[in-house]
Order: C-alpha cells, then structure tokens, then sequence
C-alpha cells in the first residue's frame, strides 16, 4: 500500500475503535435466567436472527420478545417458572445485559482518529444494531463530553443502510455515496473475511489481527 496516496481512512468500530467482550453479553444474559445463551445465541445466528437486527430488518422489540421466548430452554413446560422468568424481563434489563459487552473508548485511539482527521478524510463502517448504537453513543458522550459521530466525515451503521459486512453492497454503498476512490481509501477491520471483501471492491486496506495483538495505533504508525 502506498500511503502517500491514501486520503480517506475507514475504521471499524468493535475492536478497532471500541473494546468489546461477547463472553460478558452471555454472562449477563444468564444472570437474567437465560439458562443456554451460547447455545440458543449459536441457534439464533443461525437463522440470521441477528443479521436482521444489524440490517434493521427487525426491530429491537422483535429481537426482544423471541429471546425471551426462546433463550430459557424451550423444552421446559410454558407456565414452568424458568419459561417465565425470560417472559419477564423488562427492556431495560434486556437492553443492559444485550450491550454488557461494550467496553471502553481508549483515550490514545480517540486522540488518535482525532488527529488523523487533521490529515485525512475519517469514516466509520459498522455491522451494529439500534440497541448497542444508542448505548455507545451515549457512553461516548458521557466519557469525553461531544458526539462520537463527529470524530467522522460520515458514520455508516449497518442498521441504517440497510446492508451488512461482507456484503459488497455495503462496500460499495459508502464509496458511492462519499464519491471515494477507492484507491485513495484504506479500510481497517479487525476480521479477515470482512477485509477479504473489502479488497475485491477495490479498497486498500489493513487487518488488525487479534491474535497478534494488533492495534491501530501501531498498525497506523507513520500515518
């Protein structure tokens, strides 16, 4: 890659950006009485469940209510206290425990992007959906007091678009709709078949692998 041609940066945001931890989600869930998440969560991605969500195909109340039928072991009988110990969790209790896996904002990867955007064109591409936008956003704001979405020329949520990574689609969605070269532009994600796509659209781009333990803020060392 030849940086000298760059102009335009596209982050991902877990991993890349954001810290993220899946297992503390699963935890949460079976604190709540969900007494099989990894296995009914396996089920669910299965039947894109969850890619629905990310392409806001469903709503947050639809993800919801399937969950609560489905994650407390659906073999038990419907009136059994643990069926309807799920039934009753509120939203709030849901939502809480759905995004326990959203950490920390690094400072030094903020101040980062911050100063790439002196240099650069900065945008977001994002496989999320409306439950964890809202919270990430909001621990943003309360932790460095101005909107995350202004870090970037243009953020491009997943739910929003309507289309998810890998697709192409959304790919070619963001240089379209920026007017990028995509020559010009490198994608930075955290996971290879997410990078594989992005390349066969004409994308520069870098993997952060994190086995390796990489990091943007080695990774874009002498941007």
């Amino acid at each position: 890659m030849q940086k000298e041609l760059i102009k335009n940066i596209i982050f991902d945001l877990g991993n890349v950006i954001i810290n993220v931890d899946s297992v503390l989600t699963a935890q949460a869930m079976k604190e709540l009485g969900f007494k099989d998440f990894e296995k009914s969560y396996t089920l669910f991605k299965q039947t894109d469940l969850f890619d629905r969500l990310e392409k806001g195909e469903i709503t947050p109340d639809y993800l919801r209510n399937e969950l609560r039928e489905h994650l407390v072991n659906p073999a038990l009988p419907a009136c059994s206290a643990d069926r309807l110990a799920g039934r009753h969790v509120t939203d709030e209790e849901f939502d809480k425990a759905w995004g326990a896996m959203l950490l920390d904002f690094p400072k030094e990867r903020i101040d980062l992007i911050r100063k790439l955007g002196e240099k650069y064109n900065i945008y977001l591409l994002s496989n999320t959906n409306e439950i964890h936008y809202h919270q990430y956003i909001q621990d943003f704001y309360d932790e460095y007091g101005f909107d995350f979405n202004s870090l970037f020329v243009k953020p491009y949520y997943s739910h929003q678009v309507g289309y998810r990574k890998p697709d192409s689609k959304i790919y070619e969605h963001v240089i379209a709709d920026s007017n990028l070269i995509p020559e010009e532009s490198v994608f930075i994600d955290d996971l290879k078949v997410n990078i594989d796509a992005a390349k066969k659209t004409g994308l520069q781009t870098i993997w952060l692998d994190q086995e390796k333990g990489d990091d943007i803020l080695t990774r874009l060392n002498g941007f």
